[in-house]
């Protein structure tokens, strides 16, 4: 079953403010579109050594599920006061976060997960999570970054276009953003999966084929076509560039609203599940990212 087919948000939840704006945007997004909003917290012993049958030594299994109760109820009152007319469910579950994450991946439209950039220790746990499931999720995932302490609202859609059967499902997921937001989208197309200090050198940039420009215009209106036709209400803006898509995308994050691509694009191996672009904007981008998987993943 296409993730489209699902009437359902997921969020993660673990009582930080960074999971708290996540559980923020994914109820606005909920309201917006008449879904379903799932809040999932879990309680994941691993970190304190606790496993197995010892689970319950000293009575912490009780101690914790009474803490998660509470983040849950916090959660759910929360969700309430954003969106009073989302539907709210509410799950606990024992395990990794990014476990129970991935496996409500495959019955849900979106997965909504928190990144922070404040803290090594917060870092590493949150970015964990975020590109765990940005990586091996079912459905597209949005990775919530903040711009100057605030998740941005307005500014356009940018999405990373180019040319593979991914980027495809990306540029459908950023028209249907876009539209939902009210938002201009801006298509990014990079040529070429170099950085910027490839093409320092005039005599390197002179050896682009002089109709490349045309050439990757043609590209650009290939990947588009038909999704104009089908949200006609959502203005289009072009922006083709010959190098760095990582620089660009990057760039564009700090006055966008939201970023979108593919999990892997043209530029990928076999196997590498999270493109380097991708990897990049959910580590550094000031906007919330938005990673598309394959459908049939």
């Amino acid at each position: 079953m296409s993730s489209r087919e699902h009437n359902n948000v997921v969020v993660g939840i673990d009582g930080s403010d960074t999971a708290s704006t996540a559980l923020r945007e994914a109820a606005k997004i909920a309201a917006q579109r008449e879904l379903r909003l799932d809040i999932i917290h879990a309680l994941d012993f691993a970190p304190y050594g606790f496993g197995g049958p010892y689970i319950d030594a000293g009575g912490v299994y009780e101690w914790v599920e009474e803490a998660g109760k509470a983040v849950l109820g916090d959660a759910e009152k929360f969700a309430a006061e954003v969106a009073p007319t989302v539907t709210v469910h509410t799950e606990m579950a024992i395990g990794s976060p990014t476990q129970w994450l991935l496996e409500s991946s495959a019955k849900a439209r979106l997965v909504v997960v928190g990144a922070s950039s404040s803290g090594k220790a917060a870092t590493a746990v949150l970015g964990n999570t975020a590109v765990g499931v940005a990586s091996h999720g079912k459905c597209p995932v949005i990775v919530v970054r903040e711009r100057d302490g605030v998740v941005p609202s307005d500014g356009p859609v940018v999405v990373g276009v180019d040319g593979s059967a991914l980027s495809a499902q990306a540029v459908g997921a950023a028209f249907e953003e876009a539209a939902f937001r009210g938002a201009e989208l801006v298509a990014v197309h990079v040529w070429s999966d170099l950085g910027t200090a490839a093409f320092e050198d005039p005599r390197a940039a002179a050896l682009a084929p002089a109709s490349l420009e045309e050439e990757e215009h043609a590209v650009l209106s290939e990947n588009l076509a038909g999704w104009s036709e089908k949200y006609p209400d959502v203005v289009v803006r072009r922006e083709i560039y010959l190098d760095n898509p990582r620089g660009r995308l990057l760039e564009w994050s700090a006055r966008a609203q939201l970023v979108v691509v593919g999990s892997r694009g043209r530029g990928g191996f076999r196997g590498m599940l999270l493109g380097s672009t991708s990897n990049t904007l959910i580590a550094s981008a000031q906007c919330p990212v938005m990673v598309v998987r394959p459908e049939d993943s």
